[in-house]
């Protein structure tokens, strides 16, 4: 499973980084290629030595890498790398993963990467449980890093609790199946609509809504992850992809989102339409700004085009069409009717009565449908975590065409 993979071994300063020896050793057992990089104060864990031979490679730790001036190039070790793993991780190096510090060639390293990062927290349960830790545990996981979780045991301070890091032979697994799934959706090409549109009054102004844009994000990059070859057609949103599976064709209003799937879909295996469109437009466009006057503004709107209706006409029964609702009241009731009414074979539902869930939020709480009438109920969850979900689902229904 691992034979030819690239993995990039991280070790920080936590006693845990005796468990770093054995790791390697599996790693390599199972055909990997392992670069090791410790940090400065890993080194009194550890020797450099022992993790070198294991590996057979040098161990890197700083910039320079001899007195001749040559240099351990942070950006090539990143862009080398078909997997990053932080094991030990400690509560140091998670708030600066966390945080873009950047202070030692581990955390350069670490931000210059395109490849999946896995961390594997290490530290007493104090440490662990404190709410500080916990907010850089989740802005990492926000952000598409994946947690292998802490295991309960027996740790260096004579306590006992969560915080001992996963043994390298459940790290190993962890791996293992990490790759089993990641090229599950080679070859197939994806069409993913996400974020807002705008439907401007005026030259300033316009109808939205509050979408970030997160959810459609993480999709595309955990299927791009998976193999896919994803198009996102985006609304205005502040978020960057630059992951080599991903374009984006970049829109303001819903006619122009509508334009552009139209262009892709013919030739799209999956069709996600994760944007929240907005549903009317005004039906006059001012040019200028409209002056503020004393009287009442009245705006005549128009419908605009359900993108995912026209899509569900034109979809081919080899093609796969994912839709998503946000409602308020009445929610699985009302998602039953959309699924059938717009001919998709997944309905996402989100519920606004949840919390965490709906617009602007890291997490999301959601109901999966299908067209056999299955329905999957989640917790909340991180969005990346969400993403994944959706992506099983979207798997186990491919096989079914």
């Amino acid at each position: 499973m691992l034979e030819g993979r690239k993995i990039l071994l991280g070790v920080s300063s936590s006693i845990a980084a005796y468990k770093a020896a054995h790791l390697v050793r599996l790693l390599i057992k199972q055909k990997a290629e392992v670069q090791v990089i410790m940090t400065p104060a890993s080194h009194s864990f550890i020797t450099p030595l022992t993790l070198s031979t294991l590996s057979k490679k040098p161990v890197l730790t700083t910039f320079e890498s001899n007195q001749n001036g040559e240099w351990n190039n942070h950006v090539e070790l990143g862009l080398w790398a078909d997997l990053i793993l932080m094991a030990p991780a400690t509560a140091n190096t998670i708030a600066s993963m966390a945080n873009g510090i950047c202070n030692n060639l581990l955390l350069a390293t670490y931000l210059s990467a395109r490849c999946q990062v896995m961390f594997a927290p290490a530290m007493d349960l104090d440490m662990y449980a404190h709410p500080s830790t916990q907010q850089n545990i989740k802005t990492l996981i926000s952000r598409n890093n994946i947690i292998i979780e802490p295991e309960n045991g027996e740790l260096a301070s004579g306590l006992s609790g969560v915080g001992r890091m996963a043994e390298p032979e459940h790290i190993l697994s962890f791996i293992e199946k990490y790759f089993a799934s990641k090229n599950d959706l080679l070859g197939y090409k994806v069409l993913l609509t996400a974020g807002p549109t705008y439907e401007y009054i005026d030259a300033v102004r316009f109808i939205g809504n509050a979408s970030s844009g997160k959810m459609g994000y993480a999709i595309a990059e955990t299927l791009a992850n998976r193999g896919a070859e994803v198009t996102v057609i985006s609304g205005p949103v502040n978020i960057s992809t630059y992951h080599k599976n991903i374009k984006v064709e970049k829109v303001i209003s819903a006619q122009q989102m509508f334009e552009v799937t139209q262009k892709y879909f013919a030739n799209s295996d999956i069709a996600i339409c994760s944007a929240a469109v907005a549903d009317y437009s005004p039906s006059t466009t001012s040019s200028k700004k409209l002056k503020k006057q004393d009287t009442s503004l009245n705006i005549e709107l128009k419908p605009t085009v359900d993108i995912l209706e026209s899509l569900g006409k034109l979809k081919t029964p080899k093609q796969l069409l994912v839709g998503f609702a946000l409602e308020t009241e009445n929610e699985l009731e009302n998602a039953k009717g959309k699924l059938k009414r717009k001919n998709c074979d997944i309905l996402v539902l989100n519920s606004l009565n949840d919390a965490g869930a709906g617009f602007n939020t890291d997490t999301n709480k959601i109901t999966l449908l299908d067209k056999d009438n299955k329905v999957q109920v989640f917790p909340l969850k991180s969005k990346s975590e969400v993403a994944n979900d959706i992506c099983n689902k979207i798997v186990e229904q491919l096989k079914l065409l």
